[in-house]
């Protein structure tokens, strides 16, 4: 099956119906989550189901469900429409109303839409790594929001896939920020790198399990900016997101990372991550 969740209901795709002037259509005004699906049960789904109402907070935008509801319409999406291995995609729009910068006066129905999708795991490329491109980050400086306003990633992983590259390695000036879709990690000497959880980047469900996993393999983490200048000189250096896990990157601007190949702290991770995963899906 194929069906969509729409507010509080299940419906074949073409009878959603949404208004031309849907807030996250027209303004972006609005926030979403994507969501692992592992035989046929979502990994750390609190983790993004929290995440989700966050944003919400953020921009002022009340979820009409409680939580244990709203967990329960993602499985009852997903039974529905029998994936196994995939994604749960899931927004919330602040709404129909007449098209006016501030929010609706008049009391306006938030929208609801969700749709899974099987997406298998790039299972080689996480065993041979992946290029990435430097780019200008130029996107607003409330990044920490899941917002619909993706504008600034999408041309930044444009200007990636132009140059044949799996990833953009988002920078603001010499500092090194994340990547259009994904969370960014430096490994020198044996510590973990990565840029603190601050309003300049999303903090990834993806990178929390992997400073929880640092932690049992005694990978050391300093959580601070990395220096673009210096980031070809990196051991190793990888990626994370829900949908990639933990991806290597072996080539950055056309220079080898290391030995051009996935390091030994990268693979330590890797087997650590999937450890998680099957204690998660299988307890």
């Amino acid at each position: 099956m194929n069906l969509v969740l729409w507010n509080d209901r299940l419906v074949k795709d073409e009878e959603v119906h949404l208004s031309k002037e849907d807030r996250g259509y027209q303004f972006g005004d609005g926030i979403y989550e994507v969501i692992r699906v592992y035989n046929g049960n979502m990994f750390t789904a609190k983790e993004h189901i929290d995440r989700f109402y966050e944003s919400a907070d953020k921009i002022k935008l009340v979820i009409p469900y409680t939580k244990d509801v709203f967990h329960k319409m993602m499985y009852d999406l997903i039974e529905a429409n029998e994936v196994t291995t995939g994604q749960v995609y899931v927004q919330i729009t602040r709404g129909g109303s007449p098209r006016q910068h501030h929010f609706p006066t008049e009391a306006v129905e938030p929208v609801l839409t969700a749709y899974t999708k099987l997406v298998e795991r790039p299972v080689s490329q996480m065993a041979n790594g992946v290029a990435a491109k430097s780019v200008e980050d130029v996107r607003w400086l409330r990044c920490d929001i899941k917002s619909l306003n993706l504008l600034g990633n999408i041309m930044a992983k444009q200007e990636a896939y132009e140059n044949g590259c799996f990833e953009a390695l988002l920078h603001r000036g010499d500092t090194i920020t994340e990547g259009s879709s994904s969370n960014m990690y430096g490994i020198k000497n044996g510590v973990l790198y990565t840029h603190p959880a601050t309003n300049l980047i999303l903090n990834g469900i993806t990178r929390r399990v992997i400073l929880a996993c640092c932690e049992e393999i005694g990978l050391p983490v300093v959580e601070e900016p990395m220096s673009l200048s210096t980031v070809y000189s990196n051991d190793e250096f990888f990626m994370s997101s829900t949908t990639s896990e933990i991806m290597p990157i072996v080539v950055i601007d056309g220079v080898k990372v290391g030995s051009g190949l996935p390091g030994v702290w990268t693979k330590k991770l890797q087997a650590a991550f999937e450890a998680k995963i099957e204690q998660a899906v299988h307890a």
